[in-house]
């Protein structure tokens, strides 16, 4: 048996071998090949001003203007945010944090909530650092708490907020009270109602390489573009709706708070825009409330179509049968809670 860094056993941890850069096995397609949206939105850069002849139609217009503003703000957040989860993830090995946390789930689940602030990280990387964290040693409920809030309510998430939410600071206390929460929350209730059983495995993938600057590099690559694509469909999604879906039905649903917070949690479910950039997104759909909006910022860090996807594969599908459904539901009625209060 193979000794870790820490020096505990490695039985428990499944890592696919992948070159620095590189694709792991068994991953070289899919159906929503992020690099091809990344590159989508690259074109969409430079070539705005050529195409603004093509499409003389009002909406299209709006559309393209709406969906490279949104890109344009978000990017230079995303790279901040892909850098340091990167050096994070070479440079800090769990088993720090293991030693780090206290053995009782009521105080070890807010700690871990906590540590995300100090320790952040994009949501791309907090499920396999999670899974590391598990096999490391880390209670469940402490390694899930740590999960849902490192890409929720890390530095880097939080000036994209005041960015994007100029002169609200309290659309930033906000988030970062309803994730820590949501965190908090769902490790606590895990912790009683859990069981280990529901936990396939703990498997972790690494990007992997002859040196910490190849392991650097080639885990920055791989989440900028990972993260990039989906800020793609999130900015594609945000401009279509405000472009052609009628004004009448977003008033209608905007109208209902309940009816549109639980549309724009299900929204961010689907859309899986990376933390760093989804407040971009949050800010554009202007006709929604503010609290409503505060449902999407909290979602979409804890559960997402890609976050599900990733949990099934690091945690098992027995796992994530029962957490996405616990977060969601927690999540949405978290920062409806703390949206009352302070907004």
């Amino acid at each position: 048996m193979t000794p870790t860094e820490e020096g505990g056993p490695v039985s428990q941890v499944e890592s696919p071998v992948r070159r620095a850069g590189g694709e792991p096995e068994g991953r070289r397609g899919g159906l929503l090949d992020a690099r091809l949206l990344l590159l989508l939105v690259v074109v969409a850069l430079g070539s705005r001003s050529l195409l603004a002849g093509v499409f003389d139609n009002p909406a299209l217009q709006t559309w393209s203007t709406i969906f490279v503003s949104i890109a344009i703000q978000a990017l230079p957040f995303l790279v901040l945010g892909v850098l340091v989860s990167g050096a994070l993830a070479v440079l800090v090995p769990p088993g720090w944090l293991a030693r780090a946390l206290p053995r009782r789930d009521a105080v070890a689940v807010p700690a871990a909530g906590l540590a995300g602030a100090v320790l952040p990280g994009c949501e791309c990387a907090s499920v396999p650092v999670a899974g590391r964290l598990r096999a490391a040693g880390v209670r469940p409920a402490a390694a899930l708490a740590f999960m849902l809030a490192s890409p929720a309510i890390n530095p880097v998430v939080l000036v994209a907020t005041a960015v994007a939410f100029p002169g609200r600071p309290e659309v930033v206390a906000a988030r970062f009270l309803a994730s820590l929460l949501t965190s908090v929350v769902v490790g606590l209730v895990w912790s009683r109602l859990g069981r280990d059983e529901w936990i396939d495995r703990a498997r972790t993938r690494l990007v992997k390489g002859d040196t910490r600057w190849q392991s650097f590099s080639g885990t920055v690559r791989e989440d900028f573009l990972q993260a990039g694509g989906w800020l793609v469909v999130g900015a594609m999604a945000a401009a279509t709706l405000q472009a052609f879906v009628p004004r009448p039905l977003l008033d209608a649903v905007a109208g209902n708070h309940l009816l549109a917070a639980l549309c724009l949690g299900l929204l961010a479910v689907v859309l899986a825009i990376c933390s760093e950039a989804d407040a971009f997104v949050a800010a554009s759909l202007r006709q929604f409330p503010l609290d409503t909006r505060l449902v999407f910022l909290v979602v979409g860090p804890a559960v997402d179509v890609k976050l599900i996807a990733m949990q099934v594969g690091v945690f098992g599908g027995r796992f994530a049968a029962r957490f996405a459904p616990l977060t969601f539901v927690v999540a949405v009625a978290c920062a409806l809670l703390v949206g009352r209060w302070l907004l």
